[in-house]
C-alpha cells in the first residue's frame, strides 16, 4: 500500500492535502481504514465548526471498535463528504479519493506531520 506522495500525513493516521486558495481535505489513510476494518458509521464535524490540530473533531465506527477523528490541522471546516456519511464503506474503499472526510479552511498547520515516505517508514515501525 504505497502512500500518495503530495500529501502529508498525522501519527493519528489523518492525511491532509496542501491548501489550495487557503483550503485543505482531510482523511484518514489506507493504513487505518484496514486496520479498523469495515466502516459503517462516519460522525463528522460541522461545516462551520473550528477544529484544532491534533485533537478529536468526530468519529468512525467500524464492525470492530470505534475510533476517533481527529483534525491533522487547525482551521474552519468549509465542506463535509455527505457520501461517506451516506455510505461510510466509502473509506475503505477509496480513502484517497472518493472517500475524503471534510476540508478545512485552515489557519495553522503543524510542524510535525510526515512525508509519504516518513509515514511509511512510522506505520512499519
Amino acid at each position: 500500500m504505497s502512500n500518495p506522495q503530495h500529501l502529508q500525513f498525522s501519527k493519528e493516521h489523518e492525511w491532509l492535502t496542501a491548501a489550495e486558495e487557503g483550503v485543505s481535505t482531510v482523511g484518514i489513510t489506507e493504513h487505518a481504514a484496514t486496520a479498523l476494518g469495515d466502516i459503517v458509521y462516519v460522525q463528522l464535524p460541522e461545516v462551520g465548526d473550528t477544529v484544532t490540530a491534533g485533537e478529536t473533531c468526530g468519529e468512525l465506527e467500524s464492525t470492530k471498535s470505534v475510533s476517533d477523528l481527529y483534525s491533522p490541522a487547525s482551521g474552519e471546516v468549509v465542506a463535509v463528504n455527505q457520501d461517506v456519511v451516506d455510505e461510510p464503506g466509502l473509506v475503505n474503499s477509496a480513502a484517497f479519493e472518493g472517500g475524503w472526510l471534510f476540508k478545512l479552511k485552515v489557519t495553522e498547520v503543524p510542524d510535525d506531520l510526515l512525508s509519504a515516505d516518513e509515514y511509511s517508514a512510522f506505520t512499519h515501525s
